[in-house]
């Protein structure tokens, strides 16, 4: 049997030809598949590390931090010759001049940051000095208060999350949605002299907000609230002391109401304030702590403090 022509070439080679083009295209693009397949699947990790200001004095820290996914090592090199292998911290050269700062994650991953240290010893302005109040430690998607202590006319927060101003007032509340460590930055009208808090954030543990069974450990709970109130007025750790008891107790609301009897006399306040306080009174022993539970709930929605000092604690106003 003769193959068919055409133009004088064998139609059957024409198809043989068409047909090795096809499978070459689809090896083709098969490989592209594959690729991007691959690259989206073992996609490469990012650095992310970062300093507060890379231009600073000679009497100021230098504050670094790194939130580098499923970062376990760290070296950070301050172009002197010293080094830190700590995630978070602050460094203060000692001598002016242009460093550059590095640092390794897991030995693999590197960055760098050009420093000006200036010689010039910088001095705070004392009539524009603020300060931040508030915690230093929070849990993911539970609201962090902040308050500025000064006179300003404006108050920018931006909480490092979103990298941009978040909150304007003097009173900041926002809500983090990624663990790390971050640095709160407050701008004022004194846009030379911005104010800096760190904080840390960490995902909930369950363990932790495990709630005592109504009616079944009363006693238990009473003494547990009071021996955690009265190591914040003896000056333990502030942060593990206070977000015990707003996690285990208050379902991490920090505004819970307190009723508060000291030395006869009664104030109301909220939670966070209360705590705040105990830091700050001296001398301060806590008689009895009682909770009240929201209708339905585990969480309590009220305190009740007794306590006693060998002095009354300023700003307390017996109720009317």
């Amino acid at each position: 049997m003769q193959d068919d022509y055409n133009n004088g070439r064998p139609v059957n080679t024409n198809r043989q030809n068409y047909l090795l083009l096809y499978i070459i295209v689809g090896i083709l693009l098969l490989a592209g598949l594959i690729f991007l397949f691959k690259s989206s699947l073992f996609e490469k990790r990012t650095i992310n590390a970062k300093i507060l200001k890379d231009e600073i004095y000679l009497n100021e820290d230098l504050v670094y931090s790194d939130n580098t996914s499923g970062a376990k090592a760290w070296r950070w090199e301050f172009g002197n010759g010293d080094h830190s292998t700590t995630q978070n911290g602050t460094y203060r050269f000692k001598k002016p001049g242009a460093y550059i700062v590095r640092v390794t994650v897991d030995g693999q991953l590197q960055q760098q940051f050009p420093i000006d240290v200036k010689d010039t010893v910088a001095t705070p302005v004392k009539d524009t000095l603020l300060t931040i109040n508030g915690p230093t430690q929070g849990i993911v998607n539970e609201e962090v208060r902040l308050e500025a202590q000064g006179s300003a006319r404006i108050y920018e927060w931006s909480f490092g999350e979103t990298g941009r101003v978040d909150v304007k007032g003097p009173t900041a509340l926002y809500t983090y949605h990624n663990p790390g460590t971050y640095f709160v930055k407050l701008n004022t009208d004194n846009t030379s002299h911005p104010v800096f808090h760190k904080i840390l954030i960490t995902n909930p543990d369950s363990t932790v907000n495990a709630i005592v069974t109504p009616g079944e450990g009363e006693r238990k709970v009473v003494d547990d609230i009071r021996a955690h109130l009265q190591a914040i007025a003896n000056g333990a750790d502030f942060n593990s002391q206070y977000y015990y008891l707003v996690n285990r107790y208050f379902c991490g609301d920090e505004k819970v109401t307190v009723n508060l009897e000291a030395n006869g006399e009664q104030k109301q306040t909220d939670f966070y304030s209360y705590c705040m306080r105990l830091t700050f009174g001296g001398g301060i022993s806590i008689d009895e702590a009682q909770v009240t539970l929201k209708p339905k709930s585990s969480c309590s929605s009220l305190l009740t403090v007794k306590q006693h000092s060998t002095t009354a604690g300023p700003g307390i106003k017996r109720t009317k």
